[in-house]
């Protein structure tokens, strides 16, 4: 054909590659040897998610291996997980009873206060963060107090920082506003300083996107907003720049670790973060990316395993510190087998 040109005779010499990146992929010991990124116990943070009442856990069907835990079964749960190696949970409470206001989640004898309490005599040495947020609480579910039909955004700061007062009270480590309301970082900081609890740390939902990857949580945890969306205060997912400018916020505000949530679609975001910012980052694999991975390994579509350790790899070498993911057992299972 005209044009096309006829490959090198043979014995013709070829120029070799003076630069082999082979060289280190070569045996298994040697890939180990120069890994960039680590996938360590001590960087994964466990979700808890803690109910009422007692009986056996409660499995949460959207989610196989993930349980809702009476509070005596969550203090067990958390001596096991210290023992295994995780070093952190991020608990979320349910309510016994509902209200528009959420007003059981400032209770300090509520689920998690209590929870915090029993966690904190079993494993003291225990990192314990909790979800501060009002979703699971609300009569209509949605992670605000409602007036005239939407979520008032100043009314429900001033309730996250009652939680959060709360929470710090019973001997959480951190608390983590993830409401996605304007000031809620500032609100929860003030709160808590005049509570007398500077220690207690924030850790910021800054970049909180509006996701489809959020059902099997809102089974886990039965707070499906009633009517609407939560899209007029989460971050929208084609906004990059505006979730730089919401941990920029936050991070001012006084957060002392910020977090992309999802994890997965906002690997690009947490590149940026890591170029940007001086704080710990975290990043929360979410309910739906479990899901997915645990489905598709259950129909022998992908090796669950590779597939975990390859995402949560992706993770780390964006720039997370920390990555709050329900597979942090299987992690666990598995590298005592690698010893």
């Amino acid at each position: 054909m005209p044009g096309r040109k006829s490959p090198p005779p043979p014995g013709t010499r070829v120029a070799r590659p003076s630069v082999r990146l082979r060289r280190f992929r070569r045996t298994a010991a040697l890939r180990e040897w120069i890994a960039e990124s680590d996938i360590e116990l001590r960087r994964l943070v466990y979700p808890m998610f803690v109910r009422p009442g007692r009986g056996s856990p409660d499995p949460v069907p959207s989610m196989p291996g993930v349980n809702r835990y009476s509070v005596g079964d969550a203090a067990t749960l958390a001596r096991s997980l210290w023992e295994e190696g995780v070093r952190s949970v991020l608990l979320f409470g349910a309510a016994r009873s509902k209200d528009p206001e959420g007003s059981e989640a400032w209770d300090v004898d509520g689920i998690v206060p209590e929870a915090v309490r029993a966690i904190r005599r079993t494993v003291p040495e225990l990192v314990i963060v909790t979800d501060v947020c009002l979703c699971a609480y609300t009569s209509h579910g949605h992670c605000g107090v409602v007036r005239n039909g939407a979520v008032a955004n100043d009314a429900t700061c001033e309730r996250l920082a009652r939680v959060a007062v709360t929470h710090a009270a019973a001997g959480a480590d951190l608390v983590a506003p993830s409401a996605m309301m304007d000031g809620q970082v500032a609100a929860v900081r003030s709160a808590l300083d005049g509570a007398g609890r500077e220690e207690t740390a924030i850790l910021a939902y800054a970049s909180k996107h509006a996701s489809a990857f959020y059902g099997p949580f809102r089974e886990a945890e039965q707070s499906a907003p009633a009517f609407g969306d939560r899209r007029g205060y989460q971050l929208d997912f084609r906004n990059g720049r505006e979730a730089l400018r919401a941990m920029d916020r936050d991070a001012r505000e006084g957060a002392d670790i910020l977090m992309v949530k999802p994890a997965l679609t906002g690997l690009d975001l947490l590149a940026r973060a890591r170029r940007r910012f001086d704080v710990p980052l975290a990043a929360y694999q979410v309910s739906g990316e479990y899901a997915m991975m645990k489905a598709a390994a259950e129909r022998g579509v992908i090796e669950e395993r590779a597939a975990v350790e390859e995402t949560l790899a992706a993770v780390r070498r964006a720039g997370a510190d920390l990555i709050v993911t329900y597979y942090a057992r299987d992690v666990a299972r598995w590298q005592r087998g690698r010893r």
